[in-house]
């Protein structure tokens, strides 16, 4: 699927943007990768950590913000995955405008410039903080999740299909617990603070990640949102896994910050359908009965909703620290 393609990650030094380079490279053959994104000093890191795959890459200074550029480096482009995103909540809080100018207006830039450079198929990475925003940072992706949806109503009779795939903080992530834990160990804590005891997470990789945009590169026709089937685990259990026999002190939820990671609201279950491992959320609305999507999977409940906190696949404290061997922290 993407051998003899070209593909561009917008924020791609970020930690997804280099899971995926290694994914496709090892997985395909494709013809190049355009790395997008605006830190020079970060492009030189990963030039030498990609030293062996030169040949097939290219790296592009520029911002989401700045849509000629962007027209410019999306030239001759198959494959876009919009990954750029000011993601830290405290932040996007401080700073509302910047957040709006990169995730909202970028959003936007990104659809643009895809539309009118020929390329055939966008995924936009979302978030869980997108459903039923509680901060500025979920509020300004949703706004993100509506716009790729609804640029399929302006492709009109060009070949092209915007797409979305949504998942919570990866394992190990920056500014996730895990290293947040880890750090204090290191330090030679005895207790850890838990924010509240009630809290659950979803737990995903990088590599899981990764698969669900491939999945959606391969399938989308345009508007769905994909979202893996993952385990939850107890932010106490996670402390336990990462510190055996700790004590623990609660110290209350923080600002802009939810008890469960949502995924599929109650609201989204109508036009959601279940697979063997991803639900899709299809779009209410059909711009195209030639691109429209066809659902194959099953219906999922009147009334359904799926979050870390009613989920039905937990992780025990044992299967949470062998799955710390294989987190790499960021």
């Amino acid at each position: 699927m993407l051998n003899n393609k070209s593909v561009l990650i917008t924020g791609g030094t970020g930690s997804f943007g280099k899971a995926f380079t290694r994914y496709v490279l090892e997985h395909y053959e494709p013809k190049k990768i355009i790395i997008y994104s605006r830190d020079e000093f970060k492009q030189f890191l990963m030039q030498n950590e990609f030293k062996e795959y030169a040949s097939r890459l290219r790296f592009f200074i520029g911002d989401v913000r700045d849509k000629e550029r962007l027209k410019r480096a999306l030239e001759g482009v198959d494959y876009v995955v919009h990954a750029a995103a000011l993601k830290q909540v405290p932040a996007c809080e401080y700073n509302p405008a910047e957040a709006i100018k990169t995730n909202i207006n970028g959003a936007q830039n990104v659809i643009d410039a895809c539309l009118d450079t020929g390329v055939k198929k966008v995924v936009a990475l979302s978030t869980d903080k997108a459903v039923n925003p509680v901060n500025l940072y979920g509020g300004t992706k949703l706004v993100s999740d509506k716009l790729f949806i609804a640029a399929n109503a302006y492709a009109g009779a060009k070949d092209i299909s915007f797409s979305i795939v949504r998942y919570g903080n990866v394992a190990g992530s920056r500014g996730s617990v895990i290293p947040f834990f880890q750090n204090m160990i290191q330090e030679g804590v005895t207790t850890l603070p838990i924010t509240d005891y009630r809290m659950t997470r979803f737990w995903i990789s990088l590599r899981e990640g990764v698969e669900l945009v491939i999945k959606a590169l391969e399938e989308a026709r345009g508007g769905e949102t994909f979202i893996s089937k993952i385990p939850s685990f107890k932010i106490t259990d996670l402390a336990e896994a990462m510190l055996p026999g700790c004590e623990t002190t609660e110290v209350g939820i923080r600002e802009g910050e939810k008890l469960h990671e949502i995924m599929v609201t109650v609201e989204d279950s109508p036009n959601t359908y279940e697979y063997d491992k991803h639900f899709i959320i299809y779009p209410q609305m059909v711009w195209s009965e030639s691109k429209k999507a066809k659902p194959t999977g099953k219906p999922v409940p009147e009334g359904f909703s799926y979050s870390s906190g009613n989920n039905t696949w937990w992780l025990t404290v044992e299967e949470i620290r062998e799955r710390l061997k294989e987190v790499d922290i960021h």
